[in-house]
């Protein structure tokens, strides 16, 4: 009985240590081209109000603006040019971009600079998603980098233009 009753002891004060392990903590996200090639990474970082992205991708156009987007599937196949990852996520139907009345999707976010190094070094916020909460959870889902800047109004992707990078959310 006094061994039993220290196995439920044991058990009581681990739990709190145990239910803190389960919880998931910050994504990585490793962008590859249409090659197939490594170029950056992302860490995904959940907040009170939303999720912060902290990038880091080289081999990209110089001294350009360019569009950023959470993307619908967590595939990046270079042999489709990543469509792969399909449009936009978008989990309660908006609109594309920020200039357009019933927008922006969950997944539209800011264009990006990228320096005259070629690298993109960014902090970005969106509000409008979480790491793994409910409809607007992104893990699994992909982060896109094109090749041209989001007008914030075109339907359904902004007129942003190819895909030069891909990153899968885990």
């Amino acid at each position: 009985m006094h061994r039993s009753l220290f196995a439920m002891l044991a058990t009581v004060a681990l739990w709190p240590l145990s239910s803190l392990a389960q919880e998931p903590g910050p994504a990585t996200a490793v962008f590859v081209d249409p090659d197939g090639s490594e170029i950056g990474s992302a860490e995904v970082i959940d907040t009170p109000s939303g999720v912060l992205f902290r990038l880091e991708v080289s081999a990209l156009p110089a001294d350009s603006w360019l569009a950023f987007h959470v993307h619908e599937t967590g595939e990046c196949d270079p042999e489709t040019d990543h469509e792969s990852a399909g449009g936009h996520f978008n989990p309660d139907g908006s609109s594309h971009g920020y200039l357009v009345e019933d927008g922006p999707h969950a997944g539209d976010m800011p264009n990006q600079y990228v320096g005259g190094d070629g690298v993109l070094r960014a902090d970005v916020f969106n509000a409008f998603v979480r790491l793994d909460e409910g409809d607007a959870a992104i893990r699994g889902r992909a982060l896109m980098i094109h090749a041209g800047a989001d007008d914030y109004e075109s339907q359904p992707t902004g007129d942003a233009g190819e895909r030069l990078g891909c990153a899968v959310i885990e």
